[in-house]
């Protein structure tokens, strides 16, 4: 990819060596998956480097040049911003990648699957939570994979409320992704009998200090303080809380946290924390083979759940193209993606399930608690599964996302 040096944009490629077989056969187009993600930000560890890498494992898992497919595997970083990331997206397209993609930040993926729509291409999302991709803003060309708000809110709100937390104050990245969860969550609490007596908005991506919020929250009365945050802002927002000792009187609901985050926060302070995950590594035999497979480009982490959800559609797309032949596959991305909800998923991070007519990639959703420190056996054995909700159950059912593509 050429270097938007105009936007200051960052931009790199990597393309897989095992590309070199495709190349000697001039007839097979070679596919270009772009994956758009958070390399310096907020969202840098739970998504970042090893979302490029989880991409490339699923390109060498899938055996493309055996297959008769060459792939080529872009990167770049979006910098939290949607003209970027929207920017990227066009000259991607334009100079011939076929899908994009990961996507953190809600604003970006949002702008994303808009320039998927025009250029008629393919955009499968993991990172981005906001549920409007796959409801009122939903397209023919976009896959919605891992999460989304209203997934986390049922599974860590609604679970929380039945618990006891039936009063909540809510401190909310103010952007299309927190104010997305703070609603969604917010429905689950009135649902189930709870109030929500306050909240705050901070500017994103600019702040780091959370004191005041962290003041007005405690005084507000609430049991439970939502975090409708992510990344780095829910690190620091878990550890300034406990500092200013606003988890005496207050549960924490981290609304969106990753296994990268749990890790920075440290089972000291984050014991207990509740979070809900779509794919946890130490999950079951499949989730430790994929991890083991992804460990050695990266020793010193664990993937999560937007990891997974870029290896799944990477595979996805992958089995998809070489039904159809990748030239047929690089035609239309509203075609690419029909067949890519045709065909069931099955793959190492999420098992079998099914992509639904609005995009939406179907599995089971988990909540975890946080280990306390002498439940942990090693660096990265950091959750314990506290309650499971089924495929059919996890997600928004389609008749009430206002998705206006047909149902089928």
């Amino acid at each position: 990819m050429n270097t938007l040096t105009r936007r200051g944009l960052v931009a790199a490629s990597a393309t897989l060596p095992l590309l070199a077989a495709g190349r000697a056969r001039a007839q097979a187009p070679t596919l270009r998956i772009g994956v758009l993600t958070d390399m310096s930000g907020t969202y840098r560890d739970a998504s970042g480097p090893l979302a490029v890498m989880a991409a490339q494992q699923a390109v060498q898992d899938f055996g493309a040049a055996t297959k008769g497919l060459a792939v080529e595997v872009l990167s770049a970083d979006h910098q939290n911003k949607p003209d970027v990331g929207a920017g990227v997206a066009r000259q991607w397209f334009d100079s011939g990648v076929d899908i994009i993609l990961e996507v953190t930040n809600s604003a970006v993926g949002l702008a994303v699957a808009g320039v998927a729509r025009d250029k008629n291409k393919a955009y499968s999302n993991s990172g981005a939570a906001t549920s409007d991709l796959t409801g009122p803003q939903c397209n023919a060309n976009t896959i919605h994979w891992s999460y989304d708000t209203y997934m986390l809110a049922k599974s860590t709100g609604g679970a929380l409320v039945k618990a006891g937390g039936d009063s909540w104050f809510f401190m909310t990245a103010d952007y299309a992704f927190g104010n997305a969860l703070q609603r969604d969550t917010t429905a689950f609490i009135q649902a189930a009998g709870g109030k929500v007596v306050g909240s705050v908005k901070y500017p994103f991506p600019s702040t780091t200090d959370f004191s005041s919020f962290l003041v007005q929250a405690q005084s507000s009365g609430a049991k439970i303080l939502g975090l409708a945050s992510a990344g780095a802002d829910t690190v620091n927002q878990v550890k300034q809380a406990r500092e200013f000792g606003v988890t005496s009187s207050m549960k924490l609901a981290a609304l969106l946290c990753f296994i990268s985050d749990v890790h920075s926060i440290g089972l000291e302070i984050g014991q207990g924390l509740r979070l809900t995950n779509s794919f946890y590594w130490d999950m079951n035999d499949r989730t430790r083979a994929f991890s083991e497979r992804l460990r050695p480009k990266m020793p010193a982490a664990r993937p999560g759940m937007i990891h997974a959800g870029v290896y799944a559609s990477a595979l996805h797309f992958l089995k998809v193209a070489a039904e159809m032949g990748a030239a047929k596959a690089k035609e239309s991305g509203a075609a690419t993606v029909a067949r890519m909800k045709a065909m069931p998923t099955d793959d190492d991070c999420f098992g079998k399930g099914v992509i639904r007519s609005d995009g939406l990639a179907i599995h089971p959703s988990f909540l975890w608690e946080v280990k306390t420190p002498g439940e942990s056996k090693h660096d990265w054995d950091l959750l314990k599964p506290v309650a499971t909700t089924p495929a059919d159950e996890a997600f928004r059912p389609l008749a009430e996302g206002g998705c206006t593509l047909p149902r089928t």
